[in-house]
């Protein structure tokens, strides 16, 4: 395989000796990720679980590097690296990641460098430039698949008032959207490659603040010139144990004739020591030109595209978010012998202005995960009901478990 955008770490490595960079820090991850269901989907085929025409799985490699390179200004850059180590061929039919590029019926072994950025700092304002993770409401990094979508960005923050965040951004360029293929799980486009944020990319300005403890209110505008602009207000609770949220958005394509629109609340209350059990409640409007309120970063995703409503779906993406969906999730998270525990409920109802149907999505998520030292597991397990062929056509259209199991080693 090609290790050139690897080396591109190590000679970074080199480099941070020779002139005497201080404060390096190099650091990483593998992963093996296996899911399976009791669908052939991928293939058409009529399979079951474990079953190989049902089944997708991928390695991956991420490494990277972070350095002062003098007061205030610090650089980083990591790299990733995605493989099947050719299970393709005789365990499962795909992989997770959409970075893949197939030759042959063989997903092929594909490397990019994730970030490159350099980062400085004046009095309580920093400047970041580069390529970089990403998080803001309408526009972020997603990181529950095997890899992760960045962005070409120049980021400036400050915190002269006290409480509060000032954020101003110009993202040029995402890598963050996948063609389909036979990925499961898409947040990267074929390569890894970069390509321009809508048409001419997206200026975002933000402001959090938390001046009235244990308020923390957050309000975000979008600017992608000729394709839209948006607005996200937030405002959530901790107090006590007592957790609280609202959320209103409102997206407006240009030349469009509806905007999408959306709002949330959640409440929660933690138990300590014993779990934290949250309800949650969505609603977007049954008219809308772009069809829903998701990440715009990975807008078109064969497998869903995530959202930050409080309401997501563990694993049916782009269900709460769409046009004319009314979500109710309840949750409950704790530990019991030193293993995280999850399980969701999710229930959505979808009927857009333009429908005469009601599409019904309801899941139901169980997790346990368990740290061992560096490595972390964690297997899922996931029922999906679904009640009409309109939201992925007919052929997706069955109740289907899905199984997954994720191993992490971190270094």
């Amino acid at each position: 395989m090609k290790l050139l955008k690897i080396s591109t770490v190590a000679a970074l490595l080199v480099s941070a000796n020779v002139y005497a960079v201080e404060n390096v820090k190099v650091g990483g991850d593998a992963k093996l990720f296996y899911g399976t269901q009791d669908a052939g989907w991928f293939s058409g085929a009529d399979s079951g679980l474990f079953e190989k025409d049902a089944s997708y799985a991928d390695f991956g490699v991420s490494l990277g590097v972070t350095a002062d390179l003098m007061e205030n200004v610090k650089a980083g850059v990591k790299a990733q690296l995605i493989t099947t180590l050719g299970l393709e061929n005789d365990i499962v039919v795909g992989g997770w990641s959409s970075a893949h590029s197939s030759e042959s019926g063989t997903l092929k072994t594909t490397e990019w460098i994730s970030e490159a950025w350099i980062e400085g700092k004046i009095g309580n304002t920093t400047g970041t430039i580069g390529r970089m993770t990403l998080d803001t409401p309408l526009v972020f990094t997603e990181t529950w698949s095997m890899d992760y979508n960045t962005f070409e960005a120049i980021t400036i923050t400050n915190e002269d008032i006290p409480d509060t965040t000032l954020t101003g951004m110009f993202v040029g360029q995402s890598n963050g959207y996948g063609s389909g293929g036979t990925a499961d799980a898409n947040v990267m486009a074929s390569g890894g490659a970069f390509s321009k944020l809508g048409s001419d990319g997206a200026f975002i300005v933000g402001a959090t603040n938390n001046s009235v403890k244990p308020l923390t209110a957050q309000a975000w505008y979008y600017n992608l010139p000729n394709t839209l602009d948006a607005f996200w207000l937030q405002a959530d609770v901790d107090y006590e144990g007592i957790i609280a949220g609202a959320q209103y958005t409102t997206i407006n394509s240009d030349g469009g004739t509806d905007s999408d629109t959306a709002f949330a609340v959640k409440l929660g209350y933690a138990i300590p020591d014993i779990a934290t059990i949250t309800a949650a409640y969505s609603s977007v409007g049954d008219k809308g030109d772009r069809g829903g309120v998701y990440n715009i970063a990975t807008d078109g995703q064969y497998s869903g595209t995530a959202s930050a409503l409080y309401t997501e779906f563990w694993w049916w993406f782009q269900t709460a978010s769409v046009t004319g969906a009314n979500t109710m999730t309840l949750s409950a998270e704790g530990s019991v012998a030193d293993v995280d525990l999850f399980l969701g409920l999710y229930s959505a109802e979808i009927k857009p202005a333009t429908s005469t149907t009601t599409d019904k999505v309801d899941e139901i998520t169980f997790t346990a995960s368990k740290s061992f030292g560096p490595i972390d597991t964690s297997i899922a397990l996931m029922y999906d009901m679904f009640d009409t062929d309109a939201v992925k056509g007919p052929n997706y259209m069955e109740d289907l478990t899905s199984f997954q199991v994720y191993l992490t080693y971190n270094y």
